[in-house]
């Protein structure tokens, strides 16, 4: 990994994080760099960016404490998501993290390759969100 994709995903973590930079500007700017996924893991409070060869990036990140519960309320993340895309009003991304850990997700994996973010709770349920 290159000193210039170590920075863009840093710079995505960062921008997700301080709610300077929409999804789809990190979505682009991934992909440019030669990433092909990413995942959040709530339980571990990381984010690792992989490439192709699964040569990977993992970061810290700052959100708090939540017993995630068993039940995944997918109704509830879908709503988190909405908010979200239409950058409801009070919108954060610390506000989507706890909305979404509140209903049953420990993590998510966004796809660049697959366009479409797979959020998943602690049984093994899913819900697959689509982008362009």
């Amino acid at each position: 990994m290159n000193d210039h994709q170590k920075h863009m995903a840093q710079a995505c973590k960062q921008g997700a994080e301080n709610d300077t930079m929409a999804f789809p500007d990190s979505v682009k700017q991934l992909t440019e760099a030669g990433f092909d996924r990413y995942v959040v893991d709530f339980c571990q409070a990381t984010m690792t960016y992989y490439l192709p060869a699964s040569e990977s990036l993992t970061f810290s990140f700052l959100h708090e404490a939540t017993a995630i519960p068993e039940t995944f309320a997918v109704e509830t993340i879908k709503d988190a998501i909405r908010a979200a895309q239409t950058k409801r009003e009070n919108y954060t991304y610390q506000w989507f993290c706890q909305a979404v850990m509140e209903a049953g997700c420990i993590g998510y994996l966004v796809s660049l390759l697959g366009k479409r973010v797979v959020y998943f709770g602690r049984t093994g349920d899913s819900h697959v969100e689509y982008f362009p």
